[in-house]
């Protein structure tokens, strides 16, 4: 397993909230799914209400150039709302499901698992982006995703670049284990947490990794650093940051660790 001493060398991530954090790699710069807006209640076509409650720690003004969107899908408001849509039309390229790819139209391109897309990098060189699989509940992709959705996680990787993986809202080890037979050790792992949940939908089992599973999620990957999205800001995450610190502290990864 790599070592986690040197995070000194590491990029910086920096997360506004829910699941949205931008980092910079190979001289191009990256958004996670954009939330920028408000507090408050989002319907859902299924009668069911979002709720936001707290507000993300900048705004799409404070972000600079963005070169690429890295979004898991189009369908929730917690990982696209309103404002993070009206971003998608400035940004040149987002990568999503093949799904949202087609339903988002502009500047947006599906990516189905293990299909990869070459990005060039100022000054020459590319960087291949990775779309890998992920499942957004507990179970099967073909129980699942007739009721979440189809969702996509992401490896990023470049001569002489760190590996990167966004794994978007996934709930399932076994695919992590997958991507980490190709892709691992890992070197910066963006892990959407939270364990949401909804009573009526899976008997209430978490929709994205719990905590403890966000630290086998480490363990499994060799990754050097974890940075930890999606756990606060919403009403339907049930575990927040003293919880991943507990389960991180508790499987011995506490220094992989960065929080926010």
């Amino acid at each position: 397993m790599a070592s986690a001493d040197t995070t000194n060398e590491q990029f910086p991530v920096r997360v506004f909230g829910g699941p949205t954090a931008l980092f910079e790699y190979g001289g191009l710069r990256f958004l996670t799914d954009p939330t920028f807006d408000a507090p408050g209640d989002y319907p859902r076509p299924n009668g069911r209400l979002l709720t936001k409650t707290a507000p993300p720690s900048g705004s799409p003004a404070d972000l600079g150039r963005i070169d690429v969107v890295l979004l898991s899908h189009d369908e929730h408001a917690d990982n696209l709302d309103d404002s993070g849509r009206a971003l998608l039309a400035d940004v040149p390229l987002t990568l999503t499901t093949p799904g949202g790819g087609q339903r988002l139209g502009g500047g947006a391109e599906g990516l189905a698992d293990w299909e990869s897309i070459e990005l060039d990098r100022p000054g020459g060189g590319k960087i291949t982006v990775t779309g890998v699989p992920a499942i957004h509940g507990p179970g099967a992709r073909e129980e699942v995703e007739p009721i979440t959705g189809q969702v996509v996680g992401f490896v990023l990787t470049g001569e002489g670049l760190p590996t990167v993986y966004v794994s978007g809202d996934n709930a399932s080890l076994d695919l992590v284990k997958e991507i980490a037979e190709r892709f691992g050790p890992v070197d910066t792992a963006i892990l959407f947490a939270g364990a949401p949940r909804f009573p009526v939908i899976f008997d209430g089992a978490p929709l994205v990794l719990d905590s403890a599973q966000a630290a086998e999620a480490a363990e499994i990957l060799g990754a050097r650093r974890v940075v930890p999205v999606h756990y606060d800001s919403w009403a339907h995450f049930t575990e927040g940051r003293e919880d991943l610190v507990a389960a991180f502290t508790a499987a011995g990864l506490a220094d992989r660790l960065q929080l926010a």
